[in-house]
């Protein structure tokens, strides 16, 4: 029987919001049995604590939004990854800001902490969500996007991706044993196409985004002074606007990066379920959105198949998904 894990020690991280461009500190602490993942707003009255579940996700615009009686947190994703892929099963995340710093834009800075850190082991048995015989599987109909989980005794996930870019028309990904997320996975940086830019900078978001925590991928020609404008609200250098390419300070890590970033978001969102998931993942054209409905389904099979099973928290648990998870209407859902 594998054990519950918590952290041995608290550490603390320190970076720039990427959509407020607050500077915030964020500490994980070690956390008891059966704890789960836990985010206390140590800038808030109270310090209220938002419990990391999908159900408590409001918003998926450029990143995951956690509320919970009136309180929300933001970018959670790369730190939650970051947890679930080092087999960390209860945290309490501090964080004396309205997100989680984006860092440079990926997990290995988690990562990193989480394994100089170390862990314990705990009295209470890891909580696992499998499926005996069914799938479950989620389609996006506005957007061909599609996620399906598969019976299986490990997790393993796939990623293809596919944009209507010259530079970015299909990637995929796959990671087939969480232990190689480390290696493989957790230092693919967060992207963004130039068209995207001004939008969100019109949307009050992206503050904090810089060309060390994002790939910025500039793949259709803009006029020179359109260019350098954009350049400017970056904080990026001139360049030459005929020449179409990937922006960044640091070189692409590999070849299918961007598509490893997704796979990387898919499993931070994921981590949102509650419990480690036992099955094979496939996902086409990933997104926070459609990751959200699909941890939702997962967590709904996890409750009512699962934890719900428990005598002691049968009445607890007596919730009504179809109104809690708040399904939206173009999705199409397949489950047991």
């Amino acid at each position: 029987m594998i054990q519950q894990r918590t952290l041995k020690n608290s550490f603390s991280l320190q970076g720039k919001g990427l959509h407020s461009g607050l500077d915030i500190d964020i500490t994980f602490n070690p956390a008891p049995d059966n704890h789960g993942y836990k985010i206390k707003r140590t800038d808030v009255t109270g310090h209220p604590v938002i419990d990391a579940l999908a159900e408590n996700v409001i918003g998926t615009q450029r990143g995951t939004v956690l509320f919970q009686d009136g309180i929300y947190v933001s970018t959670v994703e790369h730190a939650l990854a970051a947890l679930y892929a080092c087999e960390i099963d209860n945290c309490l995340i501090e964080v004396n800001g309205p997100e989680f710093p984006i860092l440079d834009g990926s997990s290995i800075l988690y990562v990193s902490k989480i394994k100089e850190t170390g862990f314990e082991e705990q009295d209470a048995p890891r909580k696992f969500v499998s499926l005996k015989r069914k799938r479950i599987r989620i389609v996006d109909k506005e957007t061909d996007s599609s996620m399906i989980l598969m019976p299986g005794d490990e997790f393993t996930i796939k990623t293809e991706i596919h944009f209507d870019s010259p530079l970015l028309k299909m990637q995929k990904a796959e990671l087939n044993d969480i232990t190689n997320f480390t290696k493989e996975i957790a230092s693919a940086r967060t992207f963004v196409f130039v068209k995207e830019i001004e939008p969100l900078i019109h949307d009050n978001l992206i503050k904090g985004g810089n060309l060390d925590n994002a790939i910025v991928i500039y793949d259709k020609v803009l006029p020179q002074p359109e260019f350098d404008r954009l350049a400017d609200l970056m904080g990026a250098k001139h360049k030459d606007a005929s020449k179409l390419g990937y922006i960044m300070n640091k070189p692409l890590l590999y070849s299918n990066e961007l598509a490893r970033h997704k796979l990387l978001d898919v499993i931070g969102d994921l981590a949102l379920v509650g419990a480690f998931i036992k099955g094979a993942v496939t996902t086409v054209r990933p997104g926070h959105t459609i990751n959200n409905q699909f941890a939702r389904a997962i967590r709904e099979y996890y409750v009512k198949e699962i934890e719900s099973k428990s005598p002691a928290k049968k009445e607890a648990l007596n919730i009504r998904y179809d109104q809690a998870l708040g399904r939206d209407k173009h999705f199409y859902w397949n489950r047991p």
